[in-house]
């Protein structure tokens, strides 16, 4: 009978899974679609002169050094006037692209101020960009150099005028004080009657700008030649062949702002101004315009315009900001020409440049306005001051020298004589009567050079003084800051120089210090002592110390800096030049100059609150910051070792050596080296071990294969003995120390084989300790090795323990029993090894004893590997 099975029906779905991927794939596209055109970048036309320069597929356009763009395509324009450059900018860059954007081809340019677009020799030319504000465009017009820097966070903009651009141009440099703070970025015709001058000033010097700053041209050198001698002054070599600009500030003065514009002026004279005032004339008088005003010789200002009134001629003056202090109520001004009498001529030079106004100064606030009289008035009858002069050695200075202030004359020595102990010279001097309110009771004197030549990297200034100077010498007033006034018969200081007036005064407020040192260092009386490379005191004095066998050097440090002498202060000597080159790069430090000629000293500060050895001199700032203790190592002369080598303890660096010399009988090495400070007294006890360290490549593998490349280093392991030592001879080899409660023991055998120092031994193959060093038994019997077995597995090894030799291959043929070969493992048969078995449990009786011997046997007994005692922990 045939059975027919019920079919199975089954209901169709209205959906298919097939019909995803379709839709998967459109989104796909689409989103890739999107992405292609929203990151296809921006295409930007600009309009250049010429493509000069520029190349397509190779010309970038660059963003503070970041590649934005690319030139794909120019083009003539159509008025061939230039061409039209297409670039393809990137996508991110679409913000920036605005109305104010500027573009512009940078090419290398070299001027006298220095080289621009240096990068370019490199790289190419490129195009740069600065981004703007404004709506989105897609044409612009390159500019046709850089724009001036645009004022931010980072300086200051400032505009200056001038009549002229003289020697200026971009680069030149902004100075305050001979200090460089900026330079100029631009510069530009404003109208037809002036020069606007674009400086920028650094941001951290932007404060010394006020809105009622003076700016004044320092380019090239300027010149004052006279019958009183010749001046010759520069600001800097760089403002010698780039031109300058220095200005000058009122620290009470609001700050100036971005933009604000001031005014530049010939020269510092004009710049810094002065006191204006008003002269009266009758009208019968002969000034001239810029007439100068005279005070005994020198010229302190002049004569700036006049003109009519009801009462005669106004004359308006100006005396130089110098000299305003002498402007008083009382001042008297007068007209002045040549006089020309039977006995000869007056003033001859007075015939071509015309009369001058002579001015006496008096007493009480200044006026603004003065008669100017036909003559000189009355002087004074008030007496003049006597004073006694005292110097160490005669200047040069004789009797009818003037005294000077501001090289005005305001008095002269009369006599000079050797005082009644002959220690120093004494002049008697006086003071005019018009000058007395000059002279404090702590003012002193400098002796005046006729020729002086200050020669330096700020520039080079020559100054000469007259004919009286050369033949009679003169002195220089430097008033005191002490308010009451010198009396009749007071003492009062001359120095040969400004220099040694400093020196004098800075001792008598220095703070002084003994430092020691092994040697004298390189240095003598006057070496600079330096904090951070500015100079704050010097060396007064270097002695040996004989019955010390070292060197004493005396110190003195200005107070201003006294807060640098605290517990945590340490010195070192500077080095001229100093290299310290290692795998992780090159440093290079070079001691300022005047600590390269004469040897010098810096200070500095070690961290935390540790007390350092503050009469210690180290050779080094890296010694000296970390409290380095120096020690002698002696070591066999086949050692090879060099300076700077590293002193390790477990791989941690705790020292350096810092020489090593050989012996004169050629048999050893004295190495000098430094432990850091804060190691030092673990390193420095009696039975402290210093070795040397050095690769050792074998069959069994490389030992310390890091010395291969910076070459062997001393090891040293602390001692315990509580005796102090700063001198230790140094083994070839380092030998075994248990600073882990190692289970140490000998082994004892006939022949040392191929047993050497690091021989493994293992406990069912696994490496448990090794053999540490081995010399031969006194008898000469036998060879005694030293091992130890690590701490984890000491309790595995106990006095029941065997040792046999697993190193190399052992072969065992027989006629009828056939070959048998035995091996370890490829260590061993390469390095040795050294096999160990354990019969019984370790317990208190069974334990190994630190001088225990066992016998190291041939080969293995194969009952020992049955033995399995339960070893606990």
């Amino acid at each position: 009978m045939t059975q027919v099975q019920t079919p199975k029906i089954v209901k169709k779905k209205l959906f298919s899974p097939i019909w995803l991927l379709p839709i998967i794939a459109l989104a796909l596209g689409a989103w890739l679609g999107i992405k292609s055109i929203r990151e296809s970048g921006i295409e930007v036309t600009i309009h250049f002169p010429s493509a000069t320069g520029m190349d397509i597929g190779k010309t970038l356009v660059k963003y503070q050094g970041l590649t934005v763009g690319k030139v794909v395509d120019m083009s003539i324009d159509d008025s061939l006037q230039g061409v039209n450059v297409n670039v393809i900018m990137d996508y991110r860059s679409a913000p920036f692209i605005n109305d104010g954007t500027k573009f512009w081809l940078v090419r290398p340019k070299a001027t006298i101020t220095g080289v621009e677009g240096l990068d370019t020799l490199f790289s190419g030319n490129y195009i740069s960009i600065l981004p703007g504000e404004g709506e989105s465009r897609s044409f612009f017009e390159a500019e046709t150099k850089a724009p001036v820097i645009t004022p931010g966070v980072e300086g200051l903009i400032v505009h200056i005028t001038s009549d002229k651009l003289g020697s200026l141009d971009v680069g030149s440099p902004i100075f305050y004080r001979q200090i460089p703070v900026g330079q100029v970025v631009g510069y530009h015709l404003e109208g037809t009657d002036e020069i606007l001058v674009t400086a920028f000033i650094q941001q951290q010097y932007a404060e010394l700008v006020k809105v009622d700053s003076q700016f004044w041209n320092v380019s090239g050198i300027s010149v004052d030649a006279s019958l009183s001698g010749i001046k010759v002054n520069s600001e800097s070599l760089a403002s010698i062949l780039a031109g300058g600009i220095s200005f000058s500030s009122n620290s009470n003065s609001s700050l100036a702002q971005n933009n604000h514009e001031f005014s530049l002026f010939d020269n510092e004279q004009e710049a810094l101004g002065g006191v204006q005032f008003d002269l009266i004339a009758k009208g019968n008088e002969s000034v001239s315009n810029n007439a100068a005003i005279v005070y005994r010789g020198i010229q302190i200002g002049q004569v700036m315009t006049k003109q009519l009134s009801e009462n005669g001629i106004v004359l308006s003056a100006k005396i130089n900001s110098l000299y305003e202090e002498l402007l008083t109520d009382s001042a008297h001004f007068w007209l002045e020409g040549a006089d020309i009498s039977l006995s000869g001529i007056k003033h001859p030079e007075r015939l071509i440049t015309g009369s001058v106004i002579n001015f006496v100064p008096g007493t009480g606030a200044a006026r603004s306005s003065y008669p100017l009289l036909n003559q000189a008035p009355e002087s004074s009858n008030d007496k003049k001051l006597l004073l006694t002069l005292t110097a160490n050695s005669n200047p040069g200075v004789s009797a009818g020298a003037e005294i000077r202030y501001k090289q005005i004359k305001i008095g002269q020595v009369l006599s000079n004589k050797l005082t009644d102990d002959f220690s120093q010279v004494e002049y008697q001097a006086e003071i005019d009567a018009d000058f007395v309110g000059l002279i404090s009771g702590n003012s002193h004197f400098i002796a005046e050079s006729a020729l002086e030549i200050d020669a330096s990297i700020e520039g080079v200034t020559v100054n000469t003084r007259d004919l009286n100077t050369l033949t009679s010498g003169a002195l220089s007033l430097v008033r005191g800051s002490n308010k009451s006034l010198a009396k009749a018969g007071d003492k009062l200081a001359v120095f040969a120089s400004n220099d040694d007036a400093n020196r004098f005064f800075h001792q008598q407020g220095l703070i002084t210090k003994r430092l020691i040192h092994q040697d004298a260092a390189d240095l003598n009386a006057g070496s600079p002592v330096y904090y951070k490379k500015m100079q704050v005191g010097t060396v007064t004095q270097v002695d040996w110390q004989a019955s010390d066998n070292n060197f004493a050097i005396d110190i003195a440090i200005e107070k201003a800096f006294a807060s640098l002498l605290t517990e945590q202060t340490v010195f070192w000597r500077n080095s001229a030049l100093s290299i310290n080159a290692s795998l992780s790069g090159v440093e290079v430090d070079v001691a300022p100059l005047m600590g390269a000629l004469k040897g010098g000293i810096s200070l500095g500060l070690i961290d935390g609150s540790k007390v350092a050895n503050d009469k210690a001199l180290y050779d080094s700032k890296f010694l000296a910051l970390s409290q380095a203790q120096a020690i002698t190592l002696t070591f066999p002369a086949t050692v090879k070792l060099a300076a700077k080598a590293p002193i390790r303890y477990l791989g941690h660096k705790v020292g350096q050596v810092e020489t090593v010399t050989l012996t004169p009988n050629l048999k050893e090495l004295t190495v000098t080296a430094y432990l850091y400070g804060e190691y030092a007294a673990n390193f420095t006890q009696q039975d402290a071990a210093y070795s040397i360290v050095d690769a050792n490549i074998s069959l069994a593998g490389i030992t310390a294969p890091e010395t291969i490349l910076t070459g062997p280093y001393i090891e040293v392991f602390p001692g315990t003995s509580g005796t102090k030592a700063d001198s230790f001879n140094g083994e070839i080899a380092s030998k075994f120390h248990n600073i882990d409660d190692a289970l140490v023991f000998n082994l004892n055998n006939n022949a040392l084989g191929s047993v050497k120092a690091g021989t493994a031994i293992f406990f069912r193959g696994v490496k448990i300790g090794q053999v540490d060093s081995y010399e031969l038994s006194q008898q000469g019997t036998g060879v005694v090795m030293q091992a130890h077995i690590k701490k984890k597995y000491k309790h595995l090894v106990n006095s029941t323990s065997v040792f046999w030799d697993l190193s190399g291959v052992k072969v065992d043929v027989g006629l009828f029993s056939g070959a048998q070969i035995e091996t370890g493992s490829l260590e061993t048969i390469l390095a040795g090894g050294i096999g160990v078995a354990t019969e019984m449990p370790t317990s208190a009786a069974n334990k190994i004893s630190s001088e225990q011997t066992f016998k190291l046997n041939k080969q293995l007994e194969p009952e020992w590997l049955n033995w399995a005692p339960n070893q606990a922990l």
